[in-house]
Order: C-alpha cells, then sequence, then structure tokens
C-alpha cells in the first residue's frame, strides 16, 4: 500500500507512479489532505500492462464517433457491457468526435465522464483526435479541452518510439503494438514529423520478436462510401496515398477509423492506394469473409509485409448517418449502431462488430503462423 499526492491548485490533477508490477491489479482510492477520502469501493481499480513481448488474452473496445450523449451512446454502451460481463476490458480506444459538437469540456464531461464512469473507473482510455475535437483543440501548441483532459505518451512511456508529441503515439501491451495517428490536426505530409515518426517506431516494432500484432487508429478513414466519401474527401485521400503504404510496408494487421456514421469492414487486401473504381480482386490477399462460415479464416506470417490487412470504419458508436455504403473494398457495409469487440490470443483475432441490441453482425478472425 502506498499514497502520492499532487500539488496542483486546480480542480485537474496528473500523477505518476513508478512502484507498480506488470499485469497487476491495484485498487484506489482518491482523498485529500484532510484525509476525506471515498468509501472503499471494488470497482475502483487499474490492472498494469503485462511484460511487452509476453501474451495474454487481450480484450479491445472500439468506439468511433460515440461523442452524442444520447440515447444511440448509452445502448451502444449497454450492449456491449451486457456482452463483455465480467470479463474485463484490457484495452479501450476512441477513433475521434468523442464529444460532440465541438470536444468542449462540458460536452466532454456528458459525452464521455457522464456515459462511462463504470469503464473509466478501472480502465485506460487511449484516444485520437476527431475533426469536431479539434474544434476546441490545437495539435501543433497541444492546448484545449482534448489535450487538457488526456495525458498520453509522447516520451514512448508506454512503448515503442518516443514521438515527441501527445497528438501522435504508440503504445504496447503484450505482444500488441498500437499507433495512433492524427489525421485532422497534424502534417500529413509524406516528410512530415508524423509520418517519418511512423516509418521509424513501425520498422522497430516490425523487426521486433516482441511484436505480434500491429494495430493502427485514426478518425479519417482510408476507404469509405459513408458519411464521407473517401474519393473525394482529401484527408482521406492523404491517409490513403500516404500513410497506408507505410503501414503495410511494415506488417500492419488492422486500421481501425471513424467519420463516416456507420460500420464498414474491408476484405484482406494490401496496395490498393487510389479510387474506388481502381479496386479489384488483386488486391484481395485472400477471398471471403475471414470466418469459417464465409470462406475461411485469414492468415498470415508473423511480421509479413503486404501479406493482407483489415480496415475498419467504426464510426457508428453514437449516430448513423445515410449513405450509398457501396465501396467494392468492404466485405460489409452496415448502417448499423455498435462498436468493434477485438480479442487477440497469442497469433489468433478475434473481431466482432456488436450492434446496439447485442448482436453481432460482422465476424472475422486472422490467424499467423496457422
Amino acid at each position: 500500500e502506498f499514497s502520492k499526492v499532487s500539488a496542483d491548485t486546480t480542480n485537474s490533477h496528473r500523477i505518476e507512479l513508478s512502484e507498480l508490477t506488470a499485469d497487476t491489479t491495484y485498487y484506489y482510492r482518491i482523498g485529500n489532505t484532510a484525509g476525506s477520502f471515498q468509501t472503499p469501493d471494488s470497482s475502483q481499480y487499474f490492472a498494469t500492462s503485462p511484460v511487452i513481448g509476453t501474451n495474454k488474452a487481450t480484450r479491445i473496445w472500439v468506439l468511433g464517433d460515440s461523442g452524442t450523449s444520447d440515447a444511440n451512446a448509452r445502448a451502444v454502451r449497454d450492449s456491449y457491457l451486457n456482452f463483455t460481463g465480467n470479463r474485463r476490458t484490457d484495452v479501450w480506444l476512441m477513433l475521434g468526435d468523442n464529444a460532440y459538437n465541438s470536444g468542449t469540456d462540458s460536452e466532454y464531461q456528458s459525452a464521455v465522464f457522464d456515459m462511462y464512469p463504470s469503464v473509466l473507473k478501472n480502465t485506460a482510455l487511449w484516444p485520437t483526435l476527431g475533426n469536431h475535437d479539434a474544434t476546441s483543440a490545437d495539435s501543433s501548441t497541444l492546448t484545449g479541452t482534448y489535450y487538457d483532459i488526456f495525458s498520453l505518451p509522447r516520451q514512448a512511456q508506454s512503448g515503442g518510439i518516443a514521438s515527441g508529441t501527445e497528438a501522435y503515439y504508440a503504445f504496447d501491451y503484450g505482444q500488441i503494438h498500437f499507433v495512433c495517428l492524427d489525421s485532422i490536426g497534424t502534417d500529413r505530409s509524406t516528410s512530415g514529423p508524423m509520418l517519418t515518426w511512423l516509418r521509424s517506431d513501425l520498422a522497430a516494432a516490425s523487426t521486433n520478436a516482441n511484436t505480434h500484432w500491429i494495430i493502427a487508429f485514426w478518425h479519417h478513414p482510408p476507404y469509405s462510401k459513408g458519411s464521407h466519401d473517401s474519393d473525394i474527401d482529401s484527408i482521406m485521400m492523404q491517409m490513403r496515398e500516404r500513410a497506408l503504404p507505410i503501414l503495410e510496408d511494415y506488417g500492419v494487421d488492422l486500421v481501425l477509423t471513424g467519420h463516416s456514421h456507420s460500420y464498414e469492414r474491408s476484405f484482406f487486401i494490401d496496395g490498393h492506394y487510389g479510387l474506388s473504381s481502381g479496386f479489384n480482386d488483386s488486391f484481395k490477399k485472400m477471398a471471403g469473409g475471414g470466418s469459417t462460415e464465409t470462406g475461411g479464416i485469414y492468415t498470415k506470417n508473423l511480421r509479413s509485409a503486404h501479406a493482407g490487412s483489415i480496415y475498419i470504419v467504426a464510426g457508428s458508436s453514437g449516430k448513423l448517418t445515410a449513405a450509398p455504403l457501396n465501396h467494392p473494398a468492404m466485405y460489409t457495409s452496415q448502417l448499423t449502431l455498435g462498436s468493434v469487440v477485438l480479442d487477440i490470443n497469442e497469433n489468433r483475432l478475434d473481431a466482432q462488430f456488436i450492434n446496439s441490441q447485442g448482436t453481432a453482425t460482422d465476424v472475422f478472425s486472422i490467424n499467423k503462423n496457422p
């Protein structure tokens, strides 16, 4: 048992704990110098990450465009909590537009803190910046509500290569390497700091025997025919043309994005950086939907470049917007509220899209070194 005191006199406090052991559950209480502590509560805990490179069965919850503070967001939340039950969430991702309409402090209060109190008590939240969040935040100066709320590892405190900024960063969880990019507030040029850092970070991860999986996430999808069109939107085009070749060069397995208010999931693909009209079967590394019922589980070798990746648009955790939903790179496109659940255990990844009624409307798996 130990305690830490913050010297800050504001209402926001950040305390760094250096006494922690990997893969350990810690219970905590919050108090003040007068000794007014909270009543002990078994839900107030956090679990530290496993030692980098060790296998641990890992559950990842992914929300995109969830910041609506309404019945839609509550239904998606509740469907996941009912689905996961007593199985704790190990990694929690938010794909941007975390608080509508402008990412203000009061909007974050209602859309995040008041919406997910039971999860925030015991689970680290790893976010990316959406265009609505960016209305009240600036990536160049790391100021504004988003950067006030989140403390993100600019100095590689959680693994990977130091980015020097909280706008984009990397972290490791066991054998999984996560990369968060900033598609709205940071220079997206091929030779700019973000994509230069991305090459360095992935070069290290892809040659590291500890890395079995690489998952990237940001807000603007490289492929979508949802409420935003990746053939027209310049940011979406730039991320596809500039970031995807780097990611695929280093064997990315899964790319998670939001922005379009729908669920779209690609085939197992590689090498398509152009318009949707140019997509054909030659870009599919394997046909089918990635399950035993839909043509077979996707397979690839560990740390293999251009062996196949899955691209997911999961921007329907708070709202839906009708759209064509007919991008040829997509195996399935759904105008359905929900969230993505990933279960990774050593060399197998199982993914499900859980809708707001608790039904899995898309399922696929990737097996490495089958």
